[in-house]
């Protein structure tokens, strides 16, 4: 029975070599004319599985296995198809155990050999399917899925990925550990290969599947993210063309800010006395009388025209003190002068020692630039060493000034 199989399918290895170019053309284009192929070729393709016609009339199309087999070892983005029926590789490999059990419990060691060889297959198999099952969800998810033209598209097949992933975890679930290893019993062979090669390749695809399907929905995410911003962008534009003198309006100006720009909690709400309310009649009277006691007693008691009598002296003397961190700053400025170097703030700063924190010496460098007058201004340029705010467009954060001669 062998030899007659190995002979079959080297004849059908050979059919598909042979007729190569119109079976890719019915892969890619989905179906064949009848024109396109020869009616000799057309029958042995038809009559060995490979082409079938779907309704009289109709062109040729592949057969659903020589398809699957073109997928898989093309390795096509397109192949979307995953097999989550766990439940019915569990009992074949249930009926295949009992089987071979029952030849060695016989004697028939020939046909526990066929059994066993067929159970190792079967499991193999399986762990195949689950990883190619869970290659197509990675392939879909690294092009994110590419071959589709719309975002809603997009999301359709993000959720049906989901769907797939769900199903292959609930059919995993399925698998007991405990009742495969009755079934093995304390035959070595049988416990090699359904209780340690299969764990080991469940729990494998079970952990690949969790990280498959954060990834999905981190993707469903940005998806529906982008949707709702296209849409939001589209009705404007759609606004926009229906009202075209429409002009946006000072909102943070008013005095009831509309949702949309109102992100931020307000600091203080927004709050008034109440003086026809009874129940604040107390607190009300007990600030009153907290005002008049802040004037000064002899201010309260003196009548207006007991006021003393006003006379004009001689001004006296005073000194202006200099202050010490605008003196710093000209000789900062002087320095400039001098050297015509460019130096900044900081590092003039850090050279001589100064004793102004960092910022109060940036301020007075500011401010003192800013203060020169126009003839003597044009003399220096005032640069910001910065970087642009991370999260607020349009603002520049000044972490040093440097100065030099224009």
């Amino acid at each position: 029975m062998s030899g007659s199989l190995h002979q079959a399918g080297v004849r059908f290895l050979r059919l598909l070599g042979r007729h190569a170019e119109p079976i890719m053309d019915a892969y890619l284009a989905g179906s064949v004319a009848d024109q396109a192929l020869e009616p000799a070729v057309e029958e042995r393709l038809i009559r060995d599985g490979i082409l079938y016609r779907p309704e009289p009339g109709a062109d040729l199309h592949l057969r659903r296995a020589v398809r699957a087999l073109l997928e898989e070892a093309l390795r096509d983005d397109r192949n979307r198809q995953i097999d989550a029926n766990a439940g019915a590789a569990l009992a074949t490999f249930k009926t295949l155990a009992a089987h071979y059990k029952e030849a060695r419990h016989q004697g028939d060691y020939a046909a526990a050999d066929a059994y066993l060889g067929e159970l190792r297959e079967h499991v193999y198999a399986f762990g195949e399917t689950l990883g190619h099952g869970i290659r197509v969800l990675w392939s879909r998810i690294n092009n994110e899925f590419g071959y589709v033209g719309t975002l809603n598209a997009k999301i359709r097949e993000n959720e049906l990925a989901q769907s797939q992933v769900s199903e292959l975890l609930a059919g995993l679930e399925l698998i007991s550990f405990e009742e495969l290893a009755e079934t093995a019993g304390d035959l070595r062979e049988l416990r090699r290969l359904l209780v340690t090669s299969l764990q080991r390749t469940v729990s494998a695809c079970s952990q690949e599947l969790s990280v498959v399907q954060g990834r999905l929905l981190e993707l469903l995410g940005r998806f529906r993210q982008i949707r709702g911003r296209t849409r939001l962008l589209k009705g404007w534009l759609l606004h926009m063309e229906q009202q075209p003198d429409y002009r946006v309006a000072n909102h943070a100006a008013q005095p009831q800010v509309p949702l949309l720009f109102n992100q931020a909690p307000a600091i203080l709400a927004p709050a008034a006395a109440d003086v026809h309310n009874p129940l604040q009649e107390e607190v009300l009277l007990a600030l009153v009388a907290h005002a008049r006691s802040l004037q000064p007693a002899e201010r309260l008691g003196q009548a207006p025209g007991e006021a003393g009598e006003f006379v004009l002296g001689a001004p006296e003397d005073f000194e202006v003190v200099a202050n010490p961190i605008r003196a710093a700053v000209e000789a900062y400025f002087c320095r400039i002068i001098d050297s015509g170097e460019r130096l900044s703030a900081l590092e003039y700063r850090a050279r001589h020692e100064l004793p102004w924190d960092a910022e109060s010496w940036l301020y007075q460098v500011i401010g003192g630039y800013e203060g020169l007058p126009e003839e003597q201004k044009r003399h220096f340029e005032l640069d910001p060493i910065g970087e642009p705010h991370p999260v607020y467009s349009g603002n520049f954060i000044v972490r040093d000034v440097r100065l030099w001669l224009a």
